[in-house]
């Protein structure tokens, strides 16, 4: 009820705010919503994000695969940790757009250099979080573990992923919101298709009815992806250390 009421708010303060800055600035919720349904009649909207929702889901799970396995590796190895440590920094340092511009000039105005990019954008955020989640696991289950005898792969499903999964569900969320705007900008500068390509095509018309309308529609598809499918695998994750605790 509160989000509901939130949500009719914001639309409000939207409404209103055009009002003032006129249709050229600001088109209301109205008008933004025209477009979209003129869109998704055509079918043109739902290619567009399709497109888009696919870049996203790659290199969101190239970026979660690698970062973990080496999250992991560096909070367990003070040597793997001193190595990785200065690649690390350079990496959450290095601008997303720096990154974006080298894959397109060494891999060419590729699809497959376009996903790279935002993989490794993505990828040292993963790294910490996990890497945060493997200097935690406790001693003593690995402990259990050996005293048991449990082969290395049951050790790692009952004993560590369990741990190491509330880190894991958070740097998959945190993950997502980064992931699709780094994908609109990587559509934007080097892509045929997708919802950025749209919106820079928009922007050279000046058409800010149609930037709002497909921001928005892709907003909405990463909202009900928030909702349905990360925070209930979050829920999930952190349960573990509820019961444990």
């Amino acid at each position: 009820m509160v989000r509901l009421v939130s949500l009719i708010l914001f639309f409000a303060i939207w409404w209103l705010a055009s009002l003032f800055a006129g249709p050229q600035m600001l088109p209301g919720p109205e008008k933004v919503m025209a477009v979209i349904i003129a869109q998704a009649r055509t079918g043109e909207l739902f290619f567009q994000v399709g497109v888009t929702l696919a870049r996203v889901f790659v290199a969101f799970t190239l970026a979660m695969v690698g970062g973990t396995a080496l999250g992991f590796l560096m909070g367990r190895s003070k040597l793997a940790d001193s190595i990785g440590d200065p690649w690390l920094i350079v990496l959450l340092n290095l601008p997303a757009l720096v990154i974006i511009v080298l894959a397109f000039i060494w891999g060419g105005l590729t699809e497959v250099a376009g996903v790279l990019a935002v993989a490794i954008n993505k990828l040292p955020n993963t790294i910490v979080t996990v890497r945060e989640g493997a200097r935690s696991l406790d001693p003593r289950l690995d402990e259990m573990a050996k005293v048991y005898g449990l082969p290395r792969w049951k050790s790692l499903r009952h004993v560590i992923l369990p741990q190491l999964a509330p880190y894991i569900a958070a740097a998959a969320r945190s993950g997502l919101s980064l992931v699709w705007k780094i994908v609109l900008i990587v559509e934007l500068l080097g892509r045929p298709n997708g919802v950025g390509f749209e919106i820079g095509t928009a922007f050279q018309l000046f058409d800010v009815t149609r930037i709002l309308a497909y921001a928005l529609a892709f907003v909405i598809v990463i909202l009900a992806i928030e909702t349905v499918v990360v925070q209930p695998i979050e829920r999930r994750a952190s349960r573990w250390r509820s019961k444990a605790a």
